[in-house]
């Protein structure tokens, strides 16, 4: 049996073969280590990231910084007239850092 971070590889490559961002809706690709979580907006077309934010420099829970993360990615987004992404969870189950991330991005104003 494959282990979980070669499963959760393969479940990546699968869905980055049909999400695609572009300048007008980017993709909102999300990064999640043992310590700190990382979230970034890319345009895919010119390959490059629009707007970035992780949880290096922020304090509390875990769960609190994605959700600070998310806030924090939605206003920058916003200030770049960012007002909509495809959200690209990277294999991970949607579910505790990645879904705080998640509903922190849309309580700052990001639709997706």
């Amino acid at each position: 049996m494959k282990n979980k971070r070669s499963q959760r590889i393969a479940r990546h490559a699968r869905v980055r073969r049909k999400v695609e961002g572009t300048e007008s809706l980017p993709r909102l690709s999300v990064f999640r280590s043992n310590k700190y979580i990382y979230a970034q907006l890319i345009d895919d077309k010119k390959r490059l990231t629009i707007v970035s934010a992780s949880d290096v420099e922020k304090s509390g829970s875990k769960t609190e910084r994605a959700k600070e993360v998310g806030k924090t990615l939605a206003s920058a987004a916003l200030k770049k007239n960012v007002k909509k992404a495809v959200f690209d969870r990277a294999g991970y189950k949607y579910h505790g850092r990645i879904k705080a991330l998640a509903e922190g991005a849309r309580e700052g104003g990001l639709a997706f």
